[in-house]
């Protein structure tokens, strides 16, 4: 304040007038002026390494005096004389007092004469001018300075404490508790202010002094005596000594707000590093889950049975149902700490994050790309490879049935075609092996079509790699040999029979007709019993269907069969009646077949206790079947329903296009959730994102209300993005001037477009100021201004936010206004932690005026905000 009014000095220094017309100065303000106006001046001289002891006699020629007035004004003044002589010394004191009077104070009937005379009246007024002007104009408090101001900051510090009313500087102060209470409120670890009394002026008085003077550097001015022994304390001597405490703790207030704002900044620092560790160790530990997932996704070596396979398709589901959801959560949660550490890196005005290599969010979302690829083709495998076991199962089991069957006929046969029987054997009985060796062929031809099966059925599974081909094969080998060697057999014993023929005459035609007609028919009830018997798969109604027309089909015959069946059997009777009316010696046996009418007879009716069993179980499929497909309509109905709901819930984008197929697959079903719930969070990401931009960037609610009504507005499709001309609809109703140009429909602010909105807006700017501001919001000289752009660069030409200079203003206060700071002035000034934050990153400092332990906080500073490496 070099240029403070002076009629406002004169005004609070316009009691001092009368000090040179009366000098009725009582005795007692008098001693406590010298000592206390001793004390002050003293404070200042010891910085220039000196001081006084008589202040009436050690200013008489002007040389301490002007050294004064240098150290507390921090200015040059004149070269003083060096001589002796009295001309000499009212030269160095008029000196003195013209740099007084050239600060705006107003000097009174104080001349240079009296200084150099010795006049203590005079020299303590001319003190307590330079105390008014340079320890306490400059206090201002709430719209109040100088003396209003000292004790209206008084009165405020002092409010909570009881016992204490400070209304003047003078007898408020006699009981010493005021000053207790200014200490205790600054420093409250120096004084145990409950056990203070009001009775004990001088043990009070005394306390507060000791303690000004041992921890705040205010050296004793007033004697606990002299104030308590008056009945008025000189107000003069108050008020220096108060401006010292006033002072001593606005120097602590600056550094207390330096040091906050230093904490502010790291503990910004610090959140944003412990985000970028995090980020780093998620993208880590999600690529690597992925890395180890795709291998085993990829492994496609089949297992030889279905519960393997079903082993397999439950650990896929288990994948599905447990492993895989929580990463997925854990990739929408990378995104969310990624753009919102991003944001806050941008609102503190940091360079933006960028992740080590391999570890960006593109790169894990081509990783889960290639997972999601991966995953698709495993499961189709593994459906492909049961449905392979399932026909394999069948096929193995149909194999099994029709050798057993095979097998069980073919037992005894190769014994009974090496007979000799024929040699022995009486004409009739040669015709009857012969007629029975026909009925045997006739059996063996009938049977060829089951051994064509059963080596077709294991050629099938060998080409579907059953894995129990082997033994297929060794079965079936052995059958095809038994049957080579069958028909070889047969062969052989034919020729004998026909050598022998000759021999033989009689044959019994019945028998021979018996045999003939039994025989198919006995291989027809064999061949229906196993039809009636065999397992059958389906899957849909149309499959059971066409197994229920079949089986009608057969049944419609069963009338024809049994027709056949008591044709056999009256063929057999005939016989039997020939047999009892000529007595052939046939021992009542049919030597041309085993099969009996019993036999005949068992068969049959197994084969019609089969038929309704069958129908049974085709009845109940059926039934089954229609169950499914009413589950299965049902599903696709609610799939239908829920699947156009999640559609309407998500925006229009790759996601909806990936759900635009009906909903009659409850992955598909699965997936949409999965995905609806993704972009809800990532929804609910933006809107924070939105709301930390609009705290920090200091956007009114009213405004981003205002641009987020407008933006809904446009927004007709409920997309949640504008068109070009959705986008200058918007501009336009912001009050954004545009132009009327018909071809500009990017959605964005071409450059003279951009520099009339802002002129429109109150900025005028030249040529080179335009291009700074377009190189801001333009970075990629594009030649266009996105709305995001626009926003970010007004809120940030508007918004209070803390930059390198103002961190390193922070510092140099710290410092004591050094060039460099100490590891003590940290752990001092700062908490802790991030006291030990910056000593671990500060450079040492290396200028000229370096000590041991000093740090370099000025490149520190600027490495905060990422102008050089930290």
């Amino acid at each position: 304040m070099d240029h403070y009014d002076s009629q406002q000095t004169n005004d609070y220094m316009q009691p001092e007038e009368d000090w040179d017309r009366d000098l009725l100065l009582d005795p007692a303000w008098e001693k406590q002026q010298r000592k206390t106006f001793t004390a002050w001046c003293n404070s200042h001289l010891r910085k220039a390494g000196t001081q006084i002891e008589n202040i009436e006699e050690d200013f008489r020629d002007g040389l301490k005096l002007m050294l004064l007035l240098e150290v507390i004004s921090g200015e040059r003044l004149a070269k003083p004389e060096r001589g002796k002589m009295r001309v000499h010394k009212i030269s160095n004191v008029n000196k003195a007092l013209d740099f007084i009077a050239s600060k705006g104070v107003k000097l009174v009937s104080i001349g240079a004469e009296e200084i150099v005379d010795g006049n203590v009246k005079m020299t303590l007024g001319m003190i307590w001018t330079i105390i008014l002007r340079f320890a306490i104009q400059d206090i201002s408090v709430e719209e109040t300075s100088a003396k209003e101001g000292l004790l209206l900051w008084c009165q405020r510090k002092t409010a909570p404490y009881k016992n204490v009313n400070i209304q003047n500087f003078h007898i408020s102060w006699k009981d010493g508790l005021g000053f207790c209470a200014l200490i205790h409120r600054h420093r409250p670890e120096l004084i145990d202010y409950g056990k203070l009394r009001k009775d004990d002026p001088l043990t009070n008085l005394n306390t507060a002094f000791d303690v000004a003077e041992k921890y705040l550097d205010i050296p004793k001015m007033l004697d606990a005596e002299d104030i308590v022994g008056t009945a008025r304390p000189d107000e003069k001597a108050i008020m220096t000594y108060v401006s010292s405490f006033y002072h001593a703790f606005s120097g602590a207030q600056k550094a207390e707000t330096a040091a906050n704002r230093i904490c502010k900044v790291l503990a910004v620092n610090q959140e944003n590093e412990q985000l970028m560790e995090d980020y780093e160790k998620l993208a880590s530990d999600l690529l690597e889950w992925i890395r180890r997932t795709i291998p085993w996704l990829e492994n496609r070596v089949p297992e030889n049975t279905m519960h393997a396979m079903q082993q397999k398709l439950e650990d896929f589901r288990d994948y599905r149902r447990l492993h895989k959801p929580p990463k997925v959560q854990e990739k929408c949660q990378l995104e969310i700490n990624f753009n919102t550490l991003q944001t806050k890196l941008r609102l503190s005005n940091r360079p933006a994050f960028m992740p080590s290599e391999g570890r960006m969010v593109s790169d894990i979302n081509n990783a889960w790309g290639c997972l999601e690829q991966v995953e698709k083709g495993y499961e189709e495998w593994l459906l492909n490879e049961i449905r392979r076991l399932e026909r394999l199962d069948h096929l193995a089991e149909k194999f099994r049935q029709k050798a057993s069957i095979h097998e069980a006929w073919t037992d005894g046969k190769e014994a009974m075609l090496r007979q000799k029987d024929y040699e022995t054997a009486t004409l009739s009985e040669i015709k009857a092996l012969l007629k029975k060796h026909e009925a045997f062929e006739s059996d063996l031809a009938a049977h060829q079509d089951r051994v064509e099966q059963i080596a077709a059925i294991a050629q099938e599974l060998n080409e579907l790699d059953y894995y129990d081909s082997p033994s297929v094969n060794a079965r079936c080998q052995k059958i095809c040999d038994q049957w080579d060697n069958l028909g070889a057999l047969t062969q052989k014993r034919r020729e004998a029979l026909e050598r022998t023929e000759k021999l033989l005459e009689t044959i019994d035609q019945l028998y021979l007709e018996y045999a003939k007609r039994a025989a198919p028919f006995n291989n027809w009830m064999e061949g229906a019993m196993e039809d009636l018997q065999d397992t059958f798969i389906v899957h849909t109604i149309e499959e059971i269907q066409g197994l229920t027309t079949a089986h009608e089909q057969f049944k419609a015959t069963l009338p024809d069969a049994d027709k056949e069946r008591l044709a056999i059997l009256g063929i057999h009777n005939e016989v039997s009646k020939i047999v009892q009316t000529y007595h052939v010696n046939m021992a009542g046996t049919n030597p041309y077949t085993t099969i009996t009418p019993q036999e005949i007879n068992g068969k049959w009716d197994h084969v019609r206790q089969l038929v309704p069993r069958r129908d049974q179980a085709l009845t109940e499929e059926h039934a089954r079947q229609q169950h499914n497909e009413r589950l299965r309509k049902q599903f696709g109905a609610q799939a239908n329903v829920i699947g156009p709901w999640i559609q309407t819930k998500m925006e229009v984008g790759p996601v909806t296009e990936a759900l635009s197929a009906p909903w009659v697959c409850s992955p598909h079903i699965r997936v949409g959730w999965e995905q609806l719930l993704t972009t809800i969070a990532r929804t609910i990401n933006e809107v924070e994102n939105q709301i930390l931009t609009r705290d920090a960037k200091g956007i009114s609610q009213e405004q981003m209300n205002e641009f987020r009504a407008s933006f809904n507005h446009f927004d007709r499709d409920h997309s949640g993005t504008l068109g070009p001309e959705e986008f200058k609809a918007c501009l336009i109703s912001l009050g954004y001037d545009i132009g009327n140009d018909p071809q500009k429909k990017t959605g964005m602010m071409d450059t003279d477009d951009f520099r009339a909105c802002l002129i429109s807006m109150g900025y005028n700017m030249g040529e080179a100021e335009f291009a700074r501001i377009m190189s801001i919001v333009d970075p990629n000289r594009l030649g266009v201004v996105t709305f995001q752009a626009f926003i970010d660069f007004m809120s940030r030409e508007t918004a209070d936010t803390d930059t390198a200079d103002q961190v390193m203003a922070s510092f140099k206060i710290l410092a004591g206004d050094k060039n460099y700071i100490t590891v003590d002035e940290l752990r001092r000034e700062l908490p802790p932690d991030q006291a030990e934050y910056c000593i671990a990153r500060m450079a040492p400092y290396t200028g000229p005026d370096s000590v041991p332990g000093a740090l370099d906080y000025m490149s520190f500073s600027t490495a905060l905000y990422g102008e050089s490496d930290l």
